[in-house]
């Protein structure tokens, strides 16, 4: 099998994606590319050579610095200075995977042949891709509308042999990698630097990465939720496919599909039930889990559209003899879908806690707490607790940072998109709504352990059975952050194929 993808220009979509995160292939330009990038490249050269007029960041300053004119032999230190002034990234590291993302997603930008930069410039960014060299990025410092510019000036920085990387769990100075490999450093040439600062590819790493892992939780809360309404003793009816095709969204129908498929053959969904309806947390998981689901496709499209588009400034047009400064760089569209992601994913947090705070009510036959002699042993009492307060903070994350814009570069940037904020933001949340669920598993499975001897489906008694390997019944009170630390790594480790989560 080969384990390379060609970058080309053919539509990267989300499986395609995954499969290249997740299958670890390596990347190579394709030959189309490698034309496309060295024919725009060739014709910028030609343009400077032929005229002198200025042309916005090819041989002027940058931002309200748009009208300094810049000589010709100065265009490299114009892209070189641009580069380190520009990184001015603070707070927390990126996660390595992000960086990842952003390597990946900057080539794709970059191979469509209409930013103006060197063949080998993007020869060395696949090259850091493949040799694993992360460079040492910082969540903080884009305001999400010229480009994520900080981040992406970290990114840049060490193809001129500046700035840090992470290069097999070491940490190496710019300079020092390129040694260490026997690379040269990369000469910018007129553009470079703005073609690699300018761009969305920060927003955008963080958005295909919260993708993936939405998608995940979007199956783990149907799943969960299926052990959660077999462990309350709930009912089958609501889940039935002629409810949800007289209101036929996608995500419901999914929804309700999958609960069903999960439950077949339980004993104790199929039992008699004493009572006529549940709570709307059990009742309309298609319902709320389904519009998140919906949620997930819109947003999706907004993040594939975007990776497969030139996102910096100016565009050149070698065909049309046009080199046009536009906006391709602000990030609305993406801080707009980030703030919708944050509310979606929130959602399956809140109803997730409802149903852990249903579930030791001491309701349907259930003892209070999940656990024997409540008093004496408090059980399952304070993780609900523990589930609440991620929920209460999820809700303080998923406000919407895309209304806010404050004005920059002296007034030149004066509305800006906010999306860098609400990517990160959005990365806290979600893994904050996996914490939730992990929460939730230990619960259901407790719960659903106190109704033995009834069993519940083969599916969900197999995967139980695992899980009770790492997070066991418990009895007695114990040290219970243990648990729901096993039950979140059991999370992560879970495998699902790519055709149930997309």
């Amino acid at each position: 099998m080969d384990n390379k993808h060609y970058i080309s220009t053919k539509e990267l979509d989300l499986k395609t994606l995954y499969s290249i995160v997740s299958d670890n292939l390596q990347l190579e330009l394709s030959n189309e590319v490698k034309d496309k990038i060295t024919n725009c490249r060739t014709y910028l050269n030609e343009k400077l050579k032929s005229q002198d007029l200025p042309i916005y960041g090819i041989n002027t300053g940058f931002g309200s610095l748009y009208n300094v004119k810049i000589t010709k032999e100065n265009l490299t230190k114009l892209q070189e200075n641009l580069m380190m002034s520009h990184a001015c990234g603070t707070g927390e590291e990126v996660p390595q995977p992000i960086v990842r993302l952003m390597l990946l997603l900057k080539i794709q930008s970059l191979s469509y042949g209409h930013s103006g930069v060197q063949l080998q410039t993007v020869e060395r960014l696949v090259d850091f891709y493949n040799f694993g060299i992360y460079p040492k990025i910082f969540t903080q410092g884009s305001l999400g509308a010229s480009g994520d510019l900080a981040p992406l000036a970290h990114l840049a920085l060490p193809l001129i042999g500046k700035g840090e990387v992470f290069y097999k769990g070491k940490l190496y100075s710019g300079e020092a990698i390129l040694k260490e490999l026997n690379w040269e450093p990369i000469t910018m040439q007129s553009k470079e630097g703005l073609a690699l600062l300018n761009g969305t590819q920060f927003m955008s790493a963080y958005g295909i990465y919260l993708l993936f892992e939405s998608y995940k939780l979007s199956y783990f809360a149907d799943l969960i939720g299926s052990i959660s309404l077999d462990a309350f003793d709930g009912r089958i009816e609501p889940f039935n496919e002629l409810v949800h095709l007289v209101r036929p969204h996608n995500g419901q129908l999914k929804t309700a599909e999958r609960i069903r498929e999960f439950l077949e053959g339980s004993e104790l969904i199929q039992q008699e039930k004493i009572h006529v309806q549940d709570p709307y947390s059990f009742r309309c998981m298609p319902q709320v889990h389904g519009a998140s689901k919906d949620t997930l496709s819109f947003v999706e499209k907004t993040f594939i559209t975007e990776i497969n588009s030139v996102t910096d400034n100016p565009n050149i047009f070698s065909q049309e003899d046009e080199i046009i400064s536009g906006g391709n760089f602000h990030g609305q569209p993406l801080a707009l879908a980030l703030d919708y992601l944050k509310i979606a994913m929130a959602e399956l947090g809140n109803i997730s806690e409802r149903r852990v705070f249903q579930l030791v009510s001491g309701l349907r036959g259930l003892p209070a707490f999940l656990v024997d002699s409540p008093g004496l042993n408090s059980g399952f009492m304070i993780p609900q607790y523990t589930a609440a307060s991620i929920v209460s903070a999820n809700k303080q994350l998923a406000a919407p940072a895309s209304i806010d814009s404050i004005v920059s570069s002296n007034g030149q940037e004066d509305h800006v998109s906010m999306g860098a904020n609400a990517a990160t933001q959005a990365y806290r949340l979600i893994d904050n709504v996996k914490r939730v669920l992990a929460i939730e598993l230990f619960n259901a499975s407790q719960a659903l352990c106190l109704r033995a001897p009834l069993k519940s489906s083969g599916f969900l008694e197999r995967f139980l059975n695992v899980y009770r390997t790492e997070v066991p019944f418990v009895a007695f009170d114990r040290e219970l952050y243990k648990d729901i630390d096993n039950s979140i790594v059991f999370l992560n480790n879970l495998q699902v194929d790519s055709n149930e989560l997309f």
